[in-house]
């Protein structure tokens, strides 16, 4: 059954039209109720990013928060796990961060997680969105019961330590010279801090927020300005976060991007070879390129598959004991140390591969050659285009055509309306053919 709020990863939307004040209130005050467990003083985090509309959303979601008799501790701008982290190490009911993640400034989010750190069960959000839309007059605190609200101040520096406390105390980052683009989101004060404390040599862009500018045209989902900033300052490597730094992207010495996919290989051997990985495999989304397969089983290790979203990814490393995980797109999930994707940690954890190899990054993070893999989005207005008779078609002709030579993936996403068709497979032409077939008939039905 479809969800009214919840999509992949939390609610997401344009600020001020789908993400309003009252629609945050409603989940402050929801989230409250669900979240009561005893006669405790119950505590919540909110953690925000640099969209403009984070202000409105965070002073309605303290008006929920507060109005079911919840004590609320606004953290200011800081990265998606460190709201997760925080939520445990502060002995928090709940956590909040606001933010859309890499969509535009125009948009925001709100994204969830239990005393435990991680994100919420598609049941615990069923409840809430229940209650969001119930009558919640009768459970609201009586007047002695108002929860009350303040500032931390020194989240940013715990989460810095935390971070930096996930290498070895040998690792070094002295003589790396590392362009940081912190996509004028959450993380443009500390992850440049964390960088230099470690003693690389930090070329910082991407840190001039002004509310308006998030993503634009730098960060994770635009590698491009990063890219130049390492030619031109003939840097060692150069990481790229998202507007929440959940996620990251490496650019090498040659300006060459790296995706997640290769990061999961350099992390994945370099963990086996230390005795470091829990189970011999890992676990990454329907989205991962058959050649991080077929490169991992090499190695003797297995490749887990879920569906896209980074949650499930820890759901199922969380079922079936993996402790490496991730995504594509460049959320990497370590459960030795965070219970979400983490731009920041991934970066050093990488920066340890390099430290400890001691050779370039290109030659580092180029695991395997990816197959061809083609990815092209379908936007709709409305409705289900995959239940059209003519896509569905569409789609057996095409999985008929490709056979067991590579693989088709078809899906809506869960943050935009957008229909998503990938194919890979090891000939190009005929991937780029049925691709083009299935996004043709969508665009049809759409």
């Amino acid at each position: 059954m479809g969800r009214k709020y919840f999509g992949t990863d939390g609610i997401r939307g344009r600020a001020n039209v789908k993400i309003t004040a009252e629609v945050a209130m409603k989940v402050g005050q929801a989230a409250g109720l669900a979240f009561q467990r005893g006669d405790h003083r119950h505590r919540v985090v909110i953690g925000k990013d640099t969209r403009l509309s984070s202000y409105m959303i965070e002073y309605a979601l303290v008006a929920g928060f507060t109005s079911v008799g919840a004590d609320v501790l606004l953290l200011g701008p800081v990265p998606t796990p460190a709201v997760a982290m925080l939520t445990r190490s502060m002995r928090c009911d709940l956590g909040v961060m606001i933010s859309a993640s890499h969509n535009p400034f125009e948009d925001n989010g709100i994204k969830l997680f239990g005393p435990d750190g991680f994100k919420l069960s598609d049941e615990v959000e069923t409840r809430i969105e229940a209650l969001m839309d119930g009558d919640v007059a009768p459970m609201l605190a009586r007047a002695p019961d108002l929860g009350r609200a303040k500032r931390i101040d020194d989240v940013q520096a715990r989460y810095i330590e935390y971070a930096k406390r996930t290498l070895n105390r040998d690792v070094t980052l002295d003589g790396l010279r590392i362009v940081v683009d912190c996509a004028n989101g959450a993380a443009y004060k500390v992850a440049p801090e964390a960088l230099w404390e470690l003693g690389a040599e930090v070329i910082k862009i991407g840190v001039d927020p002004n509310g308006l500018n998030i993503n634009l045209e730098v960060g994770s989902t635009a590698p491009e300005a990063l890219a130049r900033k390492v030619r031109e300052m003939r840097a060692d490597v150069g990481i790229a976060l998202d507007g929440d730094a959940d996620r990251l992207a490496i650019v090498d010495e040659k300006g060459h991007v790296i995706d997640g996919d290769q990061v999961m290989a350099v992390i994945a051997e370099s963990w086996r070879d230390d005795g470091r990985l829990s189970k011999p495999g890992i676990v990454a989304t329907v989205m991962s390129n058959l050649g991080l397969e077929r490169h991992l089983a090499t190695l003797g290790l297995t490749l887990e598959r879920t569906a896209v979203g980074d949650r499930y990814v820890i759901e199922r490393m969380r079922e079936k004991g993996y402790n490496v995980g991730g995504e594509q797109s460049g959320h990497v999930i370590f459960s030795d140390y965070s219970t979400t994707g983490d731009g920041l940690v991934s970066a050093l954890q990488v920066l340890a591969v390099v430290h400890k190899l001691g050779k370039p990054v290109s030659e580092v993070c180029h695991r395997f050659d990816p197959l061809p893999q083609i990815l092209r989005n379908v936007r709709f207005n409305g409705g289900k285009p995959l239940e059209n008779p003519s896509v569905a078609k569409a789609i057996a002709d095409a999985t008929a055509r490709l056979g067991s030579r590579g693989r088709l993936v078809i899906r809506p996403s869960g943050t935009e309306p957008v229909i998503r068709v990938m194919g890979e497979a090891d000939d190009r032409a005929l991937v780029d053919s049925l691709v083009s077939d299935v996004c043709e008939a969508v665009a049809g039905a759409a």
